[in-house]
């Protein structure tokens, strides 16, 4: 088992979850509604398959509300250990998701652009349980989230790595060819993917052993 965790993200189904799980995911990631992007499911299979993710394992749902009620309400209906906040929390209003949310871990995504990623997440670090680093762009008129395939400026992701006292996943096109060399860079907690262990969108075996080959 590798030193650095994985998260397998865009998980579609059961069997998914079960083979991520059986080749040592520290995480699985469960996509809700989003404006754009892969991997999008209904809650009531989000929350399927969250009943049946035994621990360690953990559940990440994605979410794409924006204000703390809806995030309190998406994640009760889904159960999940685990709330990916892929957008900006409106009023930084974490202290209301802990008090409402005993015991789920929160982990928010900055979607790195340039230097103001790092001061955001700088911030936001003291205020979640993790920060995931991913090459979406929230400003553009269809918000782009997640699930780009593309990689952004590792050397910005070492230097919020070094700025926050809190775990970092790397998201963001990491693949079996490429994930060491942005783990020497950036030295992250965990790395996060989704298309690149799939084939025609389903979650594909060989590469799975292929990039978890490739971290050992």
């Amino acid at each position: 088992m590798t030193a650095v965790k994985v998260k397998i993200c865009c998980i579609s189904s059961l069997e998914e979850a079960q083979l991520a799980t059986a080749h040592g995911a520290y995480a699985l990631g469960l996509v809700g509604h989003m404006p754009s992007g892969p991997g999008v499911i209904d809650d009531a299979l989000i929350a399927d398959i969250a009943s049946t993710v035994v621990p360690p394992t953990r559940t990440f749902l994605l979410t794409s509300e924006t204000s703390a009620e809806a995030v309190i309400a998406h994640q009760r209906r889904v159960r999940t250990t685990t709330v990916q906040i892929v957008d900006t929390l409106e009023e930084r209003q974490y202290d209301l998701l802990r008090r409402e949310l005993p015991g789920v871990e929160l982990v928010q995504v900055i979607h790195v652009l340039d230097e103001a990623s790092v001061r955001e997440a700088v911030e936001v670090s003291q205020h979640v349980d993790a920060v995931l680093l991913d090459s979406g762009n929230p400003n553009l008129a269809v918000k782009e989230l997640g699930g780009t395939g593309r990689a952004h400026n590792w050397q910005l992701s070492k230097a919020i790595r070094e700025a926050i006292n809190v775990p970092l996943f790397l998201a963001g096109g990491l693949n079996a060819g490429n994930v060491q060399r942005a783990v020497d860079t950036v030295q992250p907690f965990g790395v996060d993917l989704c298309s690149s262990v799939r084939t025609n969108g389903r979650l594909d075996e060989r590469k799975l052993e292929s990039f978890f080959g490739a971290l050992s």
